[in-house]
């Protein structure tokens, strides 16, 4: 993580991106274009993922963007600090958030931050482990509530985990191996019940 640590002093989009930008503002009415903020943030944090290996927005992002919008940059840090989706610092390649919400800790959140930890080398929240991989955040509700506990590694969501599942993940992360496709670990369908389905076993019209 040594080679992103140091704030930059300036930042532009690349070109492709600047195409971005522009679509986003274009999509609001003249003198609306603030209402494009949260997805330019998204985009120069995207950005910087790309570039530096760790997805986050450093300030001279941030002024740029309220550059781009021409409003002042406070307004802009405003929105930046405020939503948990952006990060103000760098974090790891994989960025560990844990739901601690009721619903997951009912089913076993708290089995899933000892895993993270243990699996990425971390003592507390808010920490990256030392080989740059990986960043512990624990975040509310994720919204997948019936399928708790939830992992979310970057922008996939992985459910239904135990503490050997988190380990697993999280070892072949480390190892280099692709991710399992995100969704259930415990071989659910969608959001079926996790003991198997129980109705609808036949069509309609069909003999029992």
């Amino acid at each position: 993580m040594s080679s992103i640590q140091a704030d930059p002093t300036s930042f532009a989009f690349t070109d492709e991106n600047m195409d971005l930008v522009k679509k986003a503002i274009a999509k609001y009415p003249e003198g609306r274009q603030m209402s494009a903020v949260k997805t330019l943030l998204d985009i120069a944090q995207r950005q910087m993922a790309a570039q530096t290996g760790s997805a986050w927005l450093p300030r001279a992002a941030m002024d740029k963007v309220a550059e781009i919008l021409g409003v002042a940059p406070i307004r802009v840090y405003e929105m930046a600090t405020f939503y948990t989706m952006y990060n103000l610092r760098p974090v790891g390649k994989y960025h560990l958030q844990v739901c601690t919400t009721t619903p997951c800790w009912l089913r076993g959140s708290d089995d899933i931050v000892a895993a993270c930890k243990k699996a990425a080398g971390v003592a507390d929240f808010g920490e990256t482990s030392a080989d740059g991989l990986f960043t512990l955040r624990e975040v509310e509700c994720l919204g997948a509530c019936v399928n708790a506990p939830i992992l979310q590694i970057n922008d996939d969501y992985y459910e239904d985990l135990d503490a050997s599942r988190v380990e697993g993940l999280l070892g072949d992360l480390k190892a280099g191996k692709p991710p399992p496709p995100a969704g259930s670990l415990g071989g659910r369908t969608s959001t079926a019940p996790a003991s198997g389905q129980t109705t609808l076993l036949s069509a309609p019209g069909s003999a029992e």
